[in-house]
């Protein structure tokens, strides 16, 4: 019985979300979270235009509440919405986006559009994305065009749980056209990726040293060596006084002895001179 209930809830979260994403098409809608809490069911709507869901005066909220009451038997639906940090490494918005994109100039500009979302999504940081385009592009036969860049994971653990995917429908006039986008962000942890956590250190500590470029201790060794090249330098621009000064007075020692020798010389002279001279 427990099951069965727990089965019910979950089926009736995903039709709960599949009703809203299909009222909400081409608003910004991201994806949809149901919470139960002892006041009733919580429901978070994440967009990239919450000005748009929520409407003049919150009639677009009300209307989804009654809505929800009246279809899927909710007690006390409590809508929330929450703005998404970035619009381009959310799968489901750059689905959204190509899908508006090729209903708005038509499938003879799908490469552009392709390209353009490839440069965006890597210059919002991510490690790698995946585009494809199925349908009738550009001809009358159906195709599927793929788009990628970067680096992303196709096969284990890590391409379930560390890819973000979506899935979205262009509605042309030669027919329903298929968008598939897969992105892997920045923030995804590879299993190849080893982190050494040393004793006595978090591993919150350990993370963030590895994030820097150096680290703690290399960093404080390169200060050293800098400030000793840098007395070294400055030792080698200015020269030692005491040197100078010790310098100068044997110099003038060196002096005075020479201009005494040379006295004693004159004084000499003249003796021997005036002795010479008859009186």
């Amino acid at each position: 019985m427990i099951e069965r209930k727990i089965i019910e809830q979950r089926m009736k979260e995903l039709s709960v979300q599949e009703y809203i994403s299909s009222d909400l098409r081409n608003s910004g809608h991201s994806h949809t979270r149901v919470q139960r809490t002892p006041m009733g069911e919580k429901v978070i709507i994440y967009t990239s235009r919450p000005g748009m869901i929520v409407g003049r005066k919150g009639q677009n909220i009300k209307k989804l509440t009654i809505d929800l009451k009246k279809k899927y038997h909710l007690e006390n639906p409590q809508i929330e919405i929450a703005e998404v940090d970035n619009i381009n490494l959310d799968a489901s918005l750059v689905a959204e986006r190509v899908a508006m994109s090729l209903e708005r100039f038509g499938s003879a500009r799908f490469k552009g559009i392709a390209h353009k979302v490839l440069t965006d999504v890597m210059a919002a940081g991510a490690k790698g994305i995946e585009l494809k385009i199925s349908g009738k592009v550009p001809s009358m036969r159906a195709k599927t065009w793929r788009f990628f860049n970067g680096y992303l994971k196709k096969c284990g653990d890590i391409a379930i749980t560390g890819v973000r995917r979506a899935y979205a429908t262009a509605r042309l006039k030669s027919g329903v056209i298929g968008i598939q986008v897969r992105i892997m962000p920045s923030t995804t942890i590879l299993p190849d990726d080893i982190r050494i956590i040393k004793p006595g250190e978090s591993k919150e500590n350990a993370s963030t040293a590895q994030q820097q470029s150096v680290p703690a201790p290399e960093k404080a060794a390169d200060k050293k060596q800098s400030k000793k090249s840098s007395s070294e330098s400055s030792e080698e621009r200015q020269p030692n006084t005491t040197d100078a000064t010790t310098d100068t007075s044997s110099l003038e020692k060196d002096a005075d002895k020479k201009s005494g020798k040379r006295k004693s010389k004159r004084t000499k002279n003249t003796e021997s001179n005036k002795a010479d001279t008859p009186s």
